[in-house]
């Protein structure tokens, strides 16, 4: 069984820059033909995708978040992670984590997170 969590501070002030960790046990992420997502939900609006990490290491982000996103991983603690710089409040909402085993970022997810609230406020 694979189960993710993230972490990371619910509160963050416009300007800075959120940083979120997905903890992941059960199965590794650099394992062949998965894929780490980070997705998120504003409050009463739908998900949005924001990027993902691949097993190899490679990334890709959502055209509108690209400029500010930054995803990265530490295989020795197999966990992800994700920064996103100069937040507004319009960045407040659910934070997950998700596997994906394709780079179709319209596809399926198999495996979720809890979710983390992340609130931009001054």
């Amino acid at each position: 069984q694979v189960q993710l969590q993230e972490s990371g501070p619910g509160l963050v002030k416009p300007s800075q820059t959120l940083s979120l960790t997905c903890s992941v046990s059960g199965g590794s992420i650099t394992t062949t033909d998965y894929y780490w997502n980070w997705i998120r939900q504003p409050p009463g609006k739908g998900l949005e995708w924001i990027g993902f990490i691949a097993y190899s290491g490679s990334t890709r982000y959502s055209p509108s978040l690209k400029s500010r996103t930054s995803i990265s991983r530490d295989t020795s603690k197999n966990q992800f992670t994700l920064q996103l710089r100069s937040v507004t409040p319009e960045d407040t909402g659910m934070y997950y984590c998700a596997r994906r085993e394709t780079t179709d970022v319209t596809g399926s997810v198999d495996y979720w997170g809890q979710g983390t609230q992340v609130t931009v406020s001054s």
